[in-house]
């Protein structure tokens, strides 16, 4: 008899004899599940969840974390408990929150995957670029990094073959806890500065309540003389949908040198309004991160753990709660693929995309060389510009790089 954690129950059309759908029994459920909540079938509702609940675990396999984190927010979703369930985790999330422990999750993500490492080196190489023959440089990062961009590209500036140039560094916090923890990764950045015979400056804006209230110049700190450079790294997807234009027009108002844009591909915005849909490009996309978190992680690794529970507040935002609710501002989960981001920038914010250079492109393909074979290196067609970081021929992450006309 199969163990029944790695097959889906009797009650469901699967093929048992086909040892793919039997091993992928989290999705099929759970889309029974989300269908039944939009059908307001409460009898498939409970019957669904029992069954979820006795095969799911956070602790388990692929699988099995999987059909945890949706059913919790499935749940959420069917007794309109989302917003509670979300604060609670939050505040969880930040309680425990360290510099030393999330500086440990975020080198060990990176260790053993290139999902972040990758937009950083397509994103400095292209600030880089920007930068040549420069002697003030200043990049405004809105990002949620937590700095780990940058020692590679404080690097790259000392052994510049001209003068070593002054970089200030403007840091938005825009992550949930990020400020808590800024005080001491700027004190890390000035010793590294130093370190690299770097002239460095290091400030933080802090206490926005929502990306939006980003102003100009002036709240940044700007000078004249200085070549500005805006790195955007998984910051764009918090804005408001219909706030984003906007923004992007602030962005050219500060007529930047480049512009750098780093985000998950997925559609979390499109198929608003309709549940089942949105449930399935969710579980695309969650189910993919989640495959490539088994493959890249130990089954027992805290790292991992974290990464997943950071993941369900995602989950929840996109299921559970509405994009434009209060309580999800600053972890909200509202994404746009590649094509969708270039369309804005282009029309909105009156950018034109700058390709990335072979040297560029180059290094993207040495960083891919250092992991587990899957990951690729996909440039965009069609309406997109940039490059793709590619899991098991899926799209995951886009980088891209754009210039103010």
């Amino acid at each position: 008899m199969q163990n029944p954690q790695h097959r889906a129950p009797d009650a469901f059309s699967l093929d048992l004899d086909d040892p793919t759908a039997a091993d992928k029994w989290a999705a099929e459920l759970l889309r029974e599940c989300a269908k039944a909540i939009a059908d307001k079938d409460s009898a498939n509702i409970h019957r669904l969840m029992w069954m979820l609940n006795e095969l799911a675990s956070p602790y388990g396999d692929c699988e099995q974390r999987l059909a945890s984190y949706f059913l919790q927010a499935l749940f959420c979703k069917a007794t309109d408990s989302a917003a509670h369930c979300y604060r609670t985790s939050l505040a969880v999330a930040e309680k425990t929150r360290s510099f030393d422990s999330a500086r440990k999750v975020i080198l060990k993500f990176q260790e053993s995957s290139p999902w972040t490492t990758f937009g950083h080196v397509a994103a400095n190489g292209a600030i880089m670029e920007a930068f040549e023959g420069e002697a003030k440089l200043h990049i405004v990062d809105i990002s949620n990094t937590f700095c780990t961009q940058w020692p590679t590209l404080m690097e790259a500036l000392a052994t510049r073959a001209d003068d070593t140039p002054h970089l200030r560094l403007t840091v938005v916090a825009t992550s949930s806890g990020a400020g808590a923890v800024m005080e001491e990764i700027g004190q890390r950045m000035e010793k590294f500065a130093r370190l690299m015979g770097v002239p460095f400056e290091f400030q933080v804006v802090r206490g926005l309540a929502r990306l939006e209230e980003l102003g100009g110049r002036e709240l940044l700190g700007l000078r004249e003389g200085e070549a500005v450079a805006v790195n955007c790294v998984g910051a764009l997807r918090l804005l408001r949908v219909d706030e984003r234009d906007a923004f992007l027009r602030t962005l050219a108002a500060l007529r930047p040198r480049v512009v750098t844009v780093v985000e998950e591909e997925a559609d979390f915005t499109s198929c608003k309004g309709d549940f089942v849909e949105c449930f399935d490009e969710c579980l695309r996309f969650y189910g993919g991160y989640f495959g490539m978190l088994e493959e890249s992680f130990p089954a027992t690794s805290n790292e991992r753990l974290a990464l997943e529970r950071e993941c369900f507040r995602g989950i929840l935002s996109v299921l559970a709660l509405d994009g434009d609710d209060e309580v999800a501002v600053g972890d909200c989960e509202r994404r746009e693929k590649g094509r969708q981001w270039c369309g804005r920038l282009a029309k909105a914010g009156g950018f034109s995309a700058a390709e990335f250079s072979e040297d560029v492109v180059d290094d993207l393909k040495a960083l891919l060389r250092r992991y587990q074979a899957g990951w690729s290196l996909m440039p965009a067609e069609g309406n997109a510009a940039g490059v793709y970081l590619t899991w098991k021929q899926e799209a995951v992450v886009w980088a891209c790089a754009w210039k103010p006309n």
